[in-house]
């Protein structure tokens, strides 16, 4: 059996990791790294056609993704029973219901594991369809486990680097959008750990909207700190999920235009919920700091 000691003092290191990181994200801050990761994630091993299902046609898959996320459901109502995920407030739900009947993308901002999670709780009540989310390929090709099913089999699209799994992958995100599903995508790419600020993004989800003519639901999530203290020694975060407005693309305008027009309004209605939000205005370090 572990000590006090033993206790406190494991607690004291995953600290000291946690400190590590929050320094990374001010350098990566400093040199605009907007997209790079700062936790290090297992070695991606490629994924090629073969190894994924996209569209879950197989029997075995529509298994897995029935049971996998019936579990995924009830370790969510866990963590929020134990607190180890507040969500505060759901704002703004009467926007996603303008667009329930549609095809969607839907973006949010990146800083925790379990962000998904907290939107899956949020939309749940009001999905007339599903909710698959695009992932990074070392987190379906690589993680063990618990967490290695989940990003197997709970309605994830990898984004593969192989050519011939990426054509698979973008003609499964047209074929979900135009049968009215909803697509969540990480703009950010990146997670960075309970970091509060909206971010530059890249351009993929706003080229799946462009595609397939689908709107953008930009959700935006905030974050006060509890009176709780998770494992790291940091406060546990009350989440308050902000569901924006949703975004059309510009008939008027050329493929190349609506992703920069949507992405750039995107970034704006995020910026100004933060703002709003935190009473601050949204600045960045730079190099000289």
């Amino acid at each position: 059996m572990a000590t006090a000691t033993n206790k406190i003092s494991q607690v004291e290191k995953k600290e000291t990791d946690r400190l590590k990181i929050l320094e990374r994200i001010d350098e990566f801050e400093k040199n605009q790294w907007w997209s790079k990761d700062v936790e290090d994630d297992p070695p991606t091993v490629p994924l090629t056609a073969d190894k994924v299902d996209y569209l879950n046609k197989k029997l075995i898959n529509k298994l897995l993704t029935y049971f996998v996320n019936r579990k995924a459901w009830k370790f969510i109502l866990q963590l929020i029973k134990n607190k180890q995920l507040i969500i505060k407030e759901i704002k703004g739900i009467e926007n996603f219901e303008k667009v329930a009947d549609k095809g969607l993308i839907i973006t949010c901002n990146h800083f925790n594991a379990f962000d998904n999670f907290a939107l899956h709780y949020a939309f749940y009540p009001y999905l007339k369809t599903r909710l698959y989310k695009v992932i990074r390929e070392g987190n379906y090709t690589s993680f063990p486990g618990f967490y290695g099913l989940l990003f197997r089999h709970c309605r994830t699209l990898p984004l593969s680097s192989n050519y011939s799994c990426l054509k698979l992958f973008l003609s499964a995100i047209d074929t979900l959008l135009k049968r009215g599903e909803k697509i969540l995508v990480y703009p950010e790419q990146g997670m960075w750990w309970n970091y509060r600020k909206p971010r530059p993004m890249a351009s993929g989800a706003f080229k799946f909207a462009v595609t397939s003519n689908a709107p953008i639901l930009p959700v935006f999530i905030t974050m006060t700190d509890s009176d709780l203290v998770d494992n790291d020694g940091f406060p546990i975060q009350e989440y308050t999920i902000n569901i924006l407005e949703p975004i059309y693309p510009d008939e008027k305008l050329s493929a190349k235009e609506n992703m920069e027009y949507l992405k750039n309004k995107n970034y704006e209605m995020w910026k100004a919920t933060y703002e709003d939000f935190y009473k601050i205005p949204l600045t960045y370090l730079n190099s000289d700091e």
